[in-house]
């Protein structure tokens, strides 16, 4: 899924995309011994660059709709890394609103996260070690950016540029404050090593191994119809 924003002001770059790949999702831990009816995991959902790098060049501030159960379920979250974490018992869904600098976009993001606790494998036990993690990629895609957006942005790693027209020159970046962008980036995040891995790479070889599986039920398919034809077909008489 792409979400596409032009941005609402008077100069724009035509032909020029800018495009920021986002992950977002939840990592839940089993409280084991700890547990109790109500309080059974504690978990933190979050939204983050899809290398971990900081969002806070293009996002603003992040919106977290919890559960009406939750005190206060309207939790706001001004500065990177946009996460909050609780504990609880249940799974619900998680509204998660992004909203974006002036310079960037005037319409905000709206994404939908299930909040997911428990392992696929119900059966199996759970661990107060490895947690839980769920996560999905996007990529938010900015259509005819303004000057200023483009210089803040063209050398932070956060940020791709999908699409330039030939012969198009970037205007001089504006200096970035090296240590901001460290406190808002998660490569140090105490739940990285838990963080799945979005690459190309891995995408590729994910589409390769679901073309596999289906054009092996395709002959799977077609040797079931083969022999229920052969089945089916008249016997004749001598």
């Amino acid at each position: 899924m792409f979400f596409f924003c032009m941005i609402i002001v008077q100069k724009k770059m035509k032909d020029v995309e800018i495009s920021v790949p986002i992950v977002y999702g939840n990592a839940a831990f089993w409280l084991g011994k700890k547990a109790s009816e109500y309080q059974s995991h504690k978990w933190t959902v979050y939204v983050r660059g899809a290398t971990n790098e900081d969002l806070s060049v293009v996002v603003k501030r992040a919106v977290f709709q919890l559960h009406s159960s939750f005190n206060n379920p309207t939790r706001i979250v001004e500065s990177a890394p946009f996460e909050l974490t609780e504990s609880g018992w249940g799974e619900f869904e998680i509204a998660i609103t992004l909203f974006f600098h002036n310079y960037v976009c005037e319409k905000p993001l709206n994404l939908y996260h299930h909040l997911k606790l428990y392992p696929e494998d119900e059966s199996g036990p759970m661990s107060t070690k490895k947690p839980v993690v769920v996560e999905s990629y996007d990529e938010v895609v900015f259509t005819e950016p303004s000057e200023s957006f483009l210089a803040r942005v063209q050398n932070h790693p956060a940020v791709t540029f999908p699409r330039l027209p030939a012969g198009f020159t970037l205007p001089p970046p504006v200096p970035q404050d090296e240590s901001k962008r460290k406190r808002g980036d998660t490569k140090d995040h105490p739940l990285s090593q838990w963080f799945l891995n979005f690459s190309e790479a891995d995408e590729l070889l994910q589409l390769a191994a679901a073309r596999q599986q289906v054009q092996t039920h395709i002959a799977k398919l077609r040797r079931q119809i083969s022999l229920t034809d052969g089945q089916n077909q008249p016997f004749k008489s001598l």
